[in-house]
């Protein structure tokens, strides 16, 4: 069984939809620390053609905080100004008809828990591009939690019974395969290749979040990028 575990980020950009993609469950790695400042409430759209921070308007977040205890605001007034963000931001992109209205259903979804917010933004994305992975939220799972860092991830694969990690490739600073095969799990890396599209400008602006992605592409054209990746195994 493949399995993939990440932390919760925002509408990530395509790499992470490819790790999705290919993995039979993938586990969203909820109850860790939130980190600020990082991908876990934001992404990057474009805006009057310049790259800016798409943000999720939060309630009480802290470093001190697992994800799962971090709060998505419900103020009404905060939400409609994000949507006005996007609708400005991509309303004259081929399929903003098509996106704009999944985003509404997340944005406005009413989910205040952020890990459950997020893992409803994956479910809306995944049902429109036909990826049929199974999600499984970390902090569901029976498991030792005084375990840490790659001790944690071994006691996960066990208890969904994989044989096979996926990770990005940025796993390569924190995981080696050895000691993966040491426990009788294959571990992979997904490094996604080059993917450009056309955007408003000449200028290509690359790795966005997956919203200018869908804005930009039909379902069959994001359907090839999710393939457009090589895997780095020991």
């Amino acid at each position: 069984m493949k399995l993939g575990i990440m932390q919760p980020y925002f509408m990530p950009y395509i790499g992470y939809w490819q790790l999705m993609n290919i993995v039979d469950k993938y586990v969203i790695y909820d109850d860790v620390n939130y980190i600020k400042g990082g991908w876990i409430n934001r992404n990057r759209i474009l805006i009057n053609n310049q790259v800016k921070y798409f943000n999720v308007q939060m309630e009480g977040a802290s470093p001190n905080k697992l994800i799962n205890q971090v709060k998505v605001t419900n103020n009404r007034q905060i939400l409609e100004k994000d949507l006005r963000i996007l609708e400005a931001a991509y309303s004259k992109a081929p399929y903003f008809k098509e996106i704009f209205p999944l985003m509404k259903s997340i944005i406005l979804s009413g989910e205040t828990n952020l890990a459950l917010f997020i893992k409803k933004s994956f479910e809306v994305v995944c049902e429109y591009l036909s990826i049929n992975t199974e999600f499984v939220l970390s902090s569901d799972l029976n498991k030792n939690d005084i375990l840490r860092s790659k001790e944690k991830i071994f006691e996960i694969c066990k208890i969904l019974e994989a044989d096979e990690y996926f990770n990005a490739i940025g796993g390569q600073e924190l995981y080696n395969f050895k000691d993966f095969e040491t426990q009788g799990i294959k571990l992979k890396f997904i490094k996604t290749e080059y993917i450009e599209y056309k955007q408003f400008n000449k200028d290509f602006n690359s790795n966005l979040s997956i919203i200018d992605v869908l804005m930009f592409n039909s379902v069959q054209e994001i359907r090839s990028y999710l393939n457009e990746y090589k895997i780095i195994e020991g």
